[in-house]
């Protein structure tokens, strides 16, 4: 059972620790503790569920989807080659959509930015 930490990312605090399921969507296991991860559409075409994430297994790389890639793009997160690429390096400075995101077994320290 991962361990899920929400930092805010201005001032390092932890905002809440939570006990989650492998196979957890991150937005849902936000929403359900009410945190302050900011979103709209929780189907993955806004982009304003913005996190970065880190655990046990990084650096690495990690497969990204079309859609996800094509959101950031639209968001300005990501410039037009990171968009063509599946593969995205899976570090602690990349921006991920929290819809997107299933949790594993490790446990995570999610980034959450400042409010826009």
């Amino acid at each position: 059972m991962p361990i899920v930490r929400f930092i805010d990312q201005s001032s390092g605090q932890v905002l809440e620790e939570v006990a989650a399921e492998a196979g957890d969507v991150l937005i849902d296991v936000a929403r359900f503790h009410e945190l302050p991860l900011h979103w709209r559409c929780g189907q993955g075409t806004c982009g304003t569920c913005k996190v970065r994430v880190e655990h046990v297994a990084q650096p690495g790389t990690v497969k990204v989807g079309r859609k996800e890639r094509n959101v950031m793009l639209r968001a300005g997160l990501i410039d037009a080659a990171m968009a063509a690429a599946e593969e995205w390096p899976d570090t602690a400075d990349t921006w991920r959509l929290a819809c997107h995101l299933t949790l594993g077994e490790a446990d995570w320290r999610v980034l959450l930015p400042p409010a826009d």
